[in-house]
């Protein structure tokens, strides 16, 4: 746990501005209370003011990136289900306690909460990453906590748009979340999730401007993204936003696919390279994506488990975030 001001050579005015006399209260709260044990009614007349003020101030600095609370789980004392993860399928894992009882939504908003605060301190100055949209990066993104990075850029992994929607303003969302957290640039991917024709793809991946982004996207410092999955609790928003039609749903039954990360789609197997939407799809190529030295996937629900195991069979992540339920099936199938 630590404040901002401890890390060597941070600038605190500049890395999490809060307006004036609330950002020196606040960060004076918090190493009265973090660095020196003091109670909150200790701090409370110190400053002269209420406790109620001294818990706001508290959250603020949490909430800014003046305070980074970090709790630490060495490999050889990590949970049974994580060591069994990082054994069997050679992946970091972060498995998030859920009760049994609690609802899909929920188990979804503490996976999310997690995630934000899991992939943090992973973030660097002078990075690329790429993100993809879904159900579960939007929860993300909204847990976020702010650290100020320097020369860094969030590029779109796939294309958002269909036939009812540019899907401008819901991937954008996203990507400014993360940006905004970081203070990174933000580089959004303007075509749609998937062409009508292959040979469409083909054509527009010639141009300057597209040619720019994928230029980025195979510079990636770090990919971010959750797994889609057909009859997941929360629909994945590719089956639920009018993405695929009748025809695609089908072509997709007979390919036997199992789910897809950034619309790239998977077998069970991890097999991908034939499967026929692929080469309409504005996702990167799962090769592609394999290179990148840091893969973060974020899962939430028992009902993506298949979709999981595929994606954990082709490679494609090195950090998986999952809640408790979906880790112990995912060992114990």
């Amino acid at each position: 746990m630590t404040t901002t001001n401890d890390l060597p050579g941070a600038d605190l005015a500049g890395d999490a501005p809060l307006p004036g006399n609330r950002s020196r209260d606040a960060l004076r709260a918090a190493q009265m209370y973090y660095l020196q044990d003091l109670t909150m009614n200790a701090i409370a007349r110190e400053l002269r003011t209420s406790r109620s003020t001294v818990s706001r101030l508290l959250s603020m600095a949490r909430a800014t990136g003046l305070v980074q609370i970090q709790v630490n789980n060495p490999s050889d004392r990590a949970p049974a289900l994580e060591q069994q993860i990082r054994r069997r399928f050679g992946v970091e894992a972060h498995v998030v306690p859920v009760a049994d009882s609690i609802s899909d939504s929920e188990v979804l908003d503490r996976v999310a909460i997690q995630a934000a605060r899991t992939i943090g301190p992973l973030m660097d100055s002078n990075a690329i990453i790429g993100v993809a949209w879904g159900s579960t990066l939007s929860a993300v993104s909204h847990h976020l906590t702010r650290k100020q990075t320097h020369d860094s850029t969030i590029v779109q992994l796939n294309g958002a748009g269909n036939t009812q929607t540019t899907g401008i303003t819901y991937a954008s969302e996203i990507l400014r979340r993360f940006g905004q957290a970081y203070g990174a640039r933000v580089e959004q991917f303007p075509v749609p999730a998937f062409f009508d024709h292959a040979a469409t793809k083909t054509a527009m991946w010639e141009e300057r401007s597209v040619r720019r982004i994928l230029d980025l996207q195979q510079r990636m410092t770090m990919a971010i993204f959750g797994v889609g999955s057909i009859g997941s609790g929360i629909p994945s928003h590719v089956y639920s936003g009018g993405y695929l039609d009748r025809e695609d749903l089908e072509t997709l039954e007979t390919d036997e696919v199992v789910g897809d990360v950034a619309t790239m789609f998977f077998r069970a197997d991890g097999s991908h390279r034939d499967i026929l939407l692929n080469a309409r799809s504005t996702g990167p190529d799962l090769d592609q994506l394999r290179t990148v030295s840091r893969r973060i996937c974020v899962v939430s629900g028992e009902s993506k488990i298949n979709g999981l195991r595929g994606a954990l069979a082709a490679g494609l992540a090195t950090d998986l975030i999952l809640d408790e339920g979906s880790a112990r099936r995912l060992v114990h199938a």
